[in-house]
């Protein structure tokens, strides 16, 4: 019996590792109202999740390594920058990861705030992290199927607030009037970063290639599958609460359960809660399994401890797992709260070396094998990335005043990322004979 992942478990983890659901479009909607955020759900995909959905594609066929983009980066563009892309991924983890144990403390306050009161919170929010660390120590193929499970349980309750939107519609008449009603506080330049944040990792799923059944057929039909559910899946709550009239500004993080409160109940309201737990452990559960294959990957390249790449039967990067989830585990109790811009800068500048080794690989490598090939040459390979370099450079411009630590966050994820070369240069000193044996470029 197969250990690895198959089509369906690969697009629920998938699916995580982006979306996690609606949950998150409060702030879109909040920030633009309904016609505008609908807009933006409507056009983002095309212009960002497709071309990265596509990107991704190609390259997770024709690479279908351990490590994913690390790998991709570094064939194309050499052993440096395939490092600093690790780094940027792992960087950008640290203020990222944090964030869904935390939503999992969030939305049970909510249903039990006796149960996160006082210090409360923090030992759950360690609890998400153990828990999703034994559920990750079981293997790819564990985590996948573990996936479709919490998918399914996850959007239930929306496909009844969907249905109790659109019985509204049919009792009471579509409210036509709330796609274009003004918001309090418009700001669409920020409604725009939330939108691409909602919209963004779909390159997380390619560093476990070697956990997936078929790489080569299953990658590219993933992610596009992938696409297609997280847009529905946003639109159709969004469009479904506007219809039945509940007013924009209402919405902030949490809104959804009192949308689903007045369309049909407490009960409902108490399902779409539960949800936003299921939300927060199934993001951070998918995203470990992602993240934890990085430093395996540079650790068969003799850039980290060779312990690193030690494995359980059931080819889990244990160490990796198990180390990663104390850096996250440390980094509950931080202070700052989840800038978009942080997660931008990083993930944006990783992005781009991807679209760019996409570009570089097929002027270099032309006869090398692609069953899944975007149609076009080298300057389609190069113009796909045009869209979503637009898009990162106009959501970097639109948190140009954001501050963190007392600095521009701009300015702080640039520190941040020109750490990379620092610690590149440390790893390459440290280098022993029998680790760079293991590695294949100089």
């Amino acid at each position: 019996m197969t250990r690895k992942m198959r089509l369906l478990p690969l697009i629920g983890a998938t699916y995580f590792m982006v979306a996690g659901g609606p949950y998150g479009l409060e702030d879109i909607i909040g920030k633009a109202g309904y016609g505008r955020a609908l807009i933006l759900l409507l056009v983002i995909p095309f212009v960002w999740s497709l071309p990265t959905s596509l990107m991704v594609g190609e390259l997770a066929s024709s690479i279908p390594e351990e490590g994913g983009y690390y790998i991709w980066v570094r064939r194309a563009l050499g052993p440096f920058w395939g490092f600093q892309e690790a780094w940027l991924s792992l960087a950008a983890s640290i203020f990222d990861m944090a964030i869904y144990p935390v939503t999992f403390v969030l939305y049970l306050s909510r249903i039990a705030p006796a149960l996160t009161a006082g210090n409360r919170g923090t030992l759950w929010a360690l609890a998400v992290v153990l828990g999703c660390c034994l559920w990750n120590l079981r293997g790819a193929k564990a985590v996948g199927n573990g996936s479709l499970w919490l998918f399914a349980a996850l959007l239930s309750p929306f496909v009844v607030l969907i249905a109790a939107g659109l019985f509204r519609v049919f009792t009471h008449g579509p409210a036509w009037s709330t796609f274009s009603a003004p918001v309090d506080t418009p700001d669409l330049a920020g409604a725009v970063s939330v939108c691409l944040w909602n919209y963004m990792g779909w390159d997380n799923a390619s560093t476990v290639a070697q956990e997936v059944e078929d790489p080569q057929r299953t990658y590219p039909r993933a992610m596009l599958s992938a696409a297609v559910l997280v847009a529905f899946t946003y639109v159709l709550p969004l469009a479904a609460v506007a219809l039945a009239g509940i007013p924009a500004g209402q919405f902030s993080t949490g809104a959804w359960a009192d949308a689903a409160r007045q369309l049909g109940g407490p009960g409902l309201a108490f399902a779409v809660v539960l949800g936003g737990t299921i939300s927060g452990a199934g993001m951070f559960n998918a995203l470990m399994m992602s993240y934890t294959r990085i430093p395996y990957a540079l650790a068969k390249e003799g850039l980290l401890p060779r312990a690193f790449t030690r494995v359980t039967p059931t080819g889990v990067p244990w160490l990796s797992v198990l180390l990663c989830a104390i850096a996250w585990a440390l980094a509950l109790r931080l202070t700052f709260e989840r800038l978009i811009s942080i997660d931008l800068v990083l993930y944006g500048a990783a992005l781009l070396l991807e679209f760019i080794s996409l570009a570089v690989l097929r002027h270099r490598a032309p006869e090398m094998p692609r069953p899944f090939r975007i149609p076009g040459g080298t300057l389609v390979a190069a113009a796909i990335g045009i869209c979503p370099a637009a898009l990162i450079a106009f959501a970097l411009y639109a948190a140009r005043d954001e501050k963190v630590a007392g600095i521009p966050a701009l300015a702080f994820a640039g520190i941040v990322a020109i750490t990379g070369p620092v610690i590149y240069l440390l790893a390459r000193q440290f280098r022993t004979p029998a680790q760079s044996a293991s590695g294949s470029e100089q």
